[in-house]
């Protein structure tokens, strides 16, 4: 029996491993505690004490400690710091979006406190400005609920009514409706453009003045597209925070540069400020997108066109507008989507899928692997869109994945990528097919082709069918292509030779 004394300097991760094993076996804690007290009522932990063990915040004695390695047919050493087995201590995401986390122990480490000085001085040696990890924040929220936010839908359609298309006239009416007065100008003040800290490859698109004035770029009378989704960011704005003193002013453009390629200092303090300027931002832009494409009639027009990407062109708005939100009216809940500049730098990310990020949104990396189709459209001289079946190890286990990219330019001049995509592992397991045993023979069968090969017949029949069954029309155009390697840094690299054995220019001529 290990002494209590002992217990205690090794428990830190004991709370993580009791919480896991709980939901691995599908049991409350309720259910837990009813079990101990069966094998020792005298020495089994109420639901209370329960809870707080797993959050860390107490340490069972040595016979209670017994009692539930009891219960989990473990020896009692199984839990204890000597064994954090890398299962046992990783949170259990199930569905979730992101990629898997780590668990936060030992508890006194990771307390609110600590965390508080630690982030600081994370932030100032990486780089890293307060606002840029607000928005990291914000994403990681936003994969975990699977882009599901069902107050922000229920406030769109209260105002829109799900009407679609909206036309910029009753944008205005809405406008007009909620007390809000537009003004048109040539170019935003010199105060509004500080504050913005404005490039040669930004422009601000409009911005609102408390209490209820929207001051909207000249240019923007020529593109409804872009009018509209700014009105409908204002209005979501006014609508969920009640016209209140902050300023909200967007940009269109290459906004992705750290604050050193700027030549400012970056600042690593993260203040409320921040978060919360980056939390409303994010509020209003999925609010902009409920409005003009609101859920059901939006699913229901994409169902009839198989997702296809230029159904924004049926809507008014813009491919980015769309294609998020097919991320979040699908009923299949593994997506992820990118906006890609050059060289390479992601403005926008959403990963419900998990799928690693191939470059960053914050710094270029050193070793990006260019077969990502997102980053191949970059500097090609083509317009439409393009579909790709790709291969991927996630957690060394390989995965399908297909994607539509398409290549655009914003009001800035500036061309860049905007990416939709889906994780197929799930679909095909759902059809009862063994995912891991394709992914593998699929990928096997690109490396012996150094990369990329022509999906081979029995592995496309099963694409195929999933395809139908998911309804989206470039799964199939990219099953008629070349399925690709990709790779989440080139240091990974799965082809032979790897794309990084004799530098760069072996993978750029593979491409």
């Amino acid at each position: 029996m290990i002494k209590s004394q002992s217990l205690l300097r090794k428990s830190h991760f004991l709370g993580t491993k009791i919480r896991n094993l709980r939901k691995r076996n599908n049991l409350t804690m309720e259910d837990l505690s009813a079990r101990c007290m069966r094998v020792d009522p005298e020495s089994s932990p109420s639901i209370s004490y329960l809870s707080m063990i797993e959050r860390g915040k107490r340490v069972p004695s040595a016979n209670m400690m017994a009692v539930i390695a009891v219960v989990f047919q473990k020896d009692v050493d199984w839990f204890l710091d000597d064994m954090p087995e890398d299962q046992a201590i990783t949170p259990e995401k199930g569905s979730r979006g992101g990629i898997s986390g780590m668990a936060l122990e030992p508890s006194f480490l990771f307390s609110k406190d600590i965390l508080q000085i630690a982030i600081p001085e994370m932030l100032s040696q990486t780089g890293t400005t307060g606002r840029q990890f607000a928005h990291l924040l914000i994403r990681a929220h936003q994969e975990h609920h699977q882009n599901h936010f069902p107050d922000l839908e229920r406030a769109a359609e209260e105002i829109g009514m799900k009407r679609m298309p909206l036309a910029v006239d009753d944008m205005m009416t809405i406008a007009h409706n909620m007390g809000l007065t537009i003004k048109w100008v040539d170019q935003a003040p010199k105060d509004v453009i500080d504050e913005m800290g404005v490039t040669s490859t930004q422009v601000i698109t409009s911005f609102f003045e408390p209490p209820s004035t929207i001051y909207i770029n000249n240019k923007l009378n020529h593109i409804p597209i872009r009018l509209k989704y700014d009105l409908a960011v204002h209005i979501g704005h006014c609508a969920l925070h009640n016209k209140d003193g902050l300023k909200s002013v967007l940009t269109t453009g290459n906004q992705v540069s750290t604050p050193e390629e700027l030549g400012t200092p970056a600042s690593s303090t993260v203040n409320a400020q921040d978060i919360l300027h980056a939390w409303r931002d994010f509020e209003s832009s999925f609010f902009a997108g409920a409005l003009l494409c609101p859920k059901v009639p939006f699913r229901q027009l994409l169902d009839r066109h198989g997702y296809e990407i230029d159904i924004h062109q049926k809507l008014g708005v813009s491919a980015s507008v769309a294609m998020r939100r097919m991320t979040v009216v699908s009923p299949y809940p593994h997506w992820h989507y990118f906006d890609a500049y050059a060289p390479g730098k992601l403005k926008a990310v959403y990963r419900g899928n998990g799928i690693p990020l191939p470059w960053g949104n914050m710094r270029q990396v050193q070793d990006p692997c260019q077969h990502w189709a997102v980053f191949r459209m970059i500097n090609a001289p083509s317009r439409g869109t393009s579909a790709q079946i790709s291969i991927l190890n996630v957690a060394d286990e390989p995965r399908i994945y297909c994607c539509e990219s398409t290549k655009v330019e914003d009001l800035a001049g500036n061309s860049h990528v905007l990416c939709a995509g889906i994780d197929l592992n799930p679909a095909i397991e759902a059809q009862g097919g063994d995912a891991r045993s394709i992914a593998n023979l699929l990928k096997q069968a690109c490396v012996d082709n150094r990369g990329s090969v022509m999906i081979p017949r029995a592995i496309k029949k099963d694409l195929m069918s999933v395809a139908k069954i998911l309804n989206i029309n470039w799964i199939e155009r990219g099953i008629e292509n070349e399925a690709r390697l990709i790779c989440s840094r080139g240091a990974a690299c799965p082809r032979q030779p790897s794309c990084y054995a004799s530098g760069k220019a072996e993978c750029d001529t593979l491409n």
